[in-house]
């Protein structure tokens, strides 16, 4: 395989390792006799107010699909690349073989670490095919739902598993922690990066009546009567170690809401920030609130004219969180962190 060079590498439904166990193997069969209609209906997209949804596994991702969000998924990227440094990961990785990326969305962040490690296996999944079709030949994207039980391939087989920005997407993303915990080799790790969905700020600038801050609890309200809790970033650590995984580490970054900081570089962060979530704030609220509270799409554009304004007032100085939580599977015969219930 040559460095630097691209292929068409998108996948219509999940890869299915050889030389699994037989029960292993007659679920794959399972999924693999409904492969055509699986390919047939990924296209089939969900229309809702105005925006398109998945329909595989329809209703379990509450965000849209299509070019708008799409482009800024692209600007998300951007963004926390800025904040962290300009670095994908902050795991130890050491020439990795292969990588899963859970969530991968347009697929950007599995493409860059299939440019820097050419020699390793990178494969995105997600509920959507929204990839681009032209990627690097070790770079593959895969349909599928990481909510399923069974993932298909053999346990202790990635050296790196990696999620971003999936508050909202599990009923508990414990599951998908313990998960992949299984399906990870020993001494391999796992790393998590999410914003933690309300607001903060160290001047008091912001009253408890901010109408965004407000949005954050209705989004929460709405996001539990769903079933999609979106407040998981600051438990992640403790899930980690729950889960097994030893060495975890956890830093949290502050992302400013618009262009209010007089440092410079906040200040740009901020101002990409700001586009980022007015751009979003529709795809943000839509099927939560319309789904979730009942409210209809003339109810929610209404009340989201006083959100767009206070996103943009440069008075109050609020900022998100960003956890970034990194783990290691412990080496066989290596001691695993403590479980708890």
């Amino acid at each position: 395989m040559l460095a630097g060079s691209y292929s068409s590498r998108w996948c219509g439904t999940a890869v299915v390792p050889q030389r699994l166990p037989l029960q292993q193997r007659v679920k794959a069969q399972r999924r693999r006799s409904s492969t055509k209609s699986v390919r047939a209906s990924i296209f089939d997209y969900v229309n809702e107010n105005g925006r398109t949804y998945h329909s595989y596994q329809a209703g379990s991702y509450l965000y849209p699909n299509d070019e708008p969000e799409s482009e800024r998924l692209d600007l998300q990227f951007e963004i926390l690349k800025v904040l962290f440094g300009m670095r994908n990961y902050f795991a130890p990785l050491e020439d990795p073989e292969k990588i899963l990326d859970i969530g991968t969305g347009t697929g950007k962040w599995a493409i860059e670490m299939g440019n820097e490690f050419p020699d390793c296996e990178v494969t995105g999944t997600d509920l959507s095919p929204i990839q681009p079709e032209w990627v690097p030949e070790n770079v593959h994207f895969v349909i599928d739902d990481a909510a399923e039980e069974d993932w298909l391939i053999r346990p202790n087989s990635y050296d790196y598993i990696h999620t971003r920005v999936l508050l909202g997407s599990f009923q508990d993303f414990r599951d998908v922690i313990r998960k992949s915990y299984r399906y990870l080799k020993p001494g391999a790790w796992m790393e998590s990066q999410e914003f933690y969905s309300t607001l903060y700020c160290d001047d008091n600038t912001m009253t408890e009546s901010y109408p965004f801050q407000e949005w954050t609890r209705t989004q929460d309200v709405a996001a539990m009567n769903l079933g999609r809790p979106l407040r998981i970033a600051n438990k992640l650590k403790r899930w980690y170690e729950e889960a097994g995984f030893v060495d975890v580490h956890e830093e949290v970054f502050k992302l400013p809401i618009n262009p209010w900081p007089k440092d410079p570089h906040l200040k740009t962060l901020g101002r990409f920030s700001e586009s980022s979530l007015l751009e979003g704030l529709q795809a943000f609220s839509l099927a939560w609130f319309h789904r979730g509270l009942g409210w209809s799409k003339e109810e929610i554009e209404v009340y989201l004219i006083q959100i767009r304004k206070s996103i943009s007032d440069r008075s109050v100085h609020a900022y998100h969180k960003v956890h970034v939580v990194w783990g290691r599977k412990p080496e066989q015969g290596e001691q695993p962190a403590p479980r708890r219930s």
